[in-house]
């Protein structure tokens, strides 16, 4: 296991409008390069199931993540099948005016691979996902205006 953090990334919208991109699967659903047939059960009102099949190390593998999401400021996710599965980290959301600063804290695991490996990994998921979503969350604030 590696404990990580990844602390100080910030979208350019304030943080009731990123909770509305999370929470639109259409607009959230769309923007992944990194992920492809994403499928979403909802387990209560704050989980959903999240299963997809998802480019990680140069390789699409089979994934499913729990996310516990209680807005405005957590995200607890449980990564439930593939690569990185047993991991467990929380999305902390902080509003800072028109921005939102994104941190997140956990302990990252594999049963494949090497702890060096699991962190490169995780810091890849973490990377990605950013990468992805800033541009449709960008894209939502022109709209809002």
């Amino acid at each position: 296991m590696v404990f990580m953090a990844d602390e100080g990334s910030r979208f350019g919208a304030p943080i009731g409008l990123l909770w509305k991109y999370l929470f639109s699967s259409e607009a959230h659903d769309a923007s992944p390069t990194t992920t492809r047939r994403p499928t979403l059960e909802k387990i209560s009102e704050v989980t959903p199931l999240y299963g997809s099949e998802r480019l990680l190390r140069g390789r699409w593998a089979p994934d499913r993540l729990r996310l516990s999401m209680f807005p405005p400021i957590p995200i607890v996710t449980e990564w439930l099948e593939g690569v990185l599965a047993g991991s467990k980290f929380v999305y902390v959301c902080t509003p800072e005016g028109p921005r939102t600063r994104i941190d997140v804290h956990g302990e990252f695991t594999s049963t494949t691979l090497s702890p060096k490996e699991v962190e490169e990994a995780a810091r890849e998921f973490l990377d990605t996902e950013f990468r992805d979503d800033a541009p449709a969350v960008r894209e939502l604030v022109v709209r809002s205006r």
